[in-house]
């Protein structure tokens, strides 16, 4: 079993501006978060296999993270011209998103049982096969932490990382539970 410094060595190298060690304890599934999600302000509820529904109910969910005691949770936190700077948002969402895949392969190659969830829908398709296929590439999907109902800004505050790095920043935040 791997352990937290070398979990850490490999978020830094996949590069990862800010992380911190997660206590799985401090992971709660919250019903709240998953209505959010059925509100569907991102377009991709009912419609992707990492997001609700089809991720499966929260204690299904509960299921999967129960094995876990320990993990890292990783950002990127992105400067901003403004609270209006879209281009900023998203090149650092893609910035998140690359240091994300290359850290699930990292962790995959180093720890024998690494769970992911990440920061947005899976995107690992263009055309997600959800709901009239099973999932092309369930070993690379990836769930977000929120359509986990986890509520992301106090999970970073349970685990003494901020959520918030001031005005004109945004942050991006994922997790590898290991362990």
């Amino acid at each position: 079993m791997g352990t937290y410094e070398e979990a850490e060595k490999l978020a830094r190298e996949a590069g990862f501006s800010h992380l911190t060690r997660l206590d799985c304890a401090t992971i709660e599934l919250l019903p709240e978060v998953r209505q959010m999600c059925e509100a569907n302000t991102c377009g991709q509820y009912g419609k992707n296999w990492a997001c609700p529904p089809g991720c499966g109910t929260l204690e299904e969910c509960r299921d999967r993270i129960a094995p876990y005691s320990w993990g890292i949770l990783v950002q990127t936190v992105g400067e901003l011209e403004d609270s209006l700077d879209f281009e900023g948002i998203m090149e650092t969402e893609e910035r998140h998103k690359k240091c994300f895949a290359k850290a699930a392969d990292l962790m995959r190659a180093h720890f024998s049982d690494v769970f992911s969830l990440g920061a947005g829908c899976c995107t690992i398709c263009a055309d997600c096969a959800y709901p009239d296929a099973p999932c092309r590439f369930p070993e690379k999907r990836v769930s977000s932490v929120e359509s986990y109902g986890i509520f992301v800004s106090q999970l970073c505050k349970d685990n003494g990382i901020p959520y918030n790095y001031g005005p004109d920043t945004i942050a991006y935040t994922s997790c590898f539970l290991l362990g």
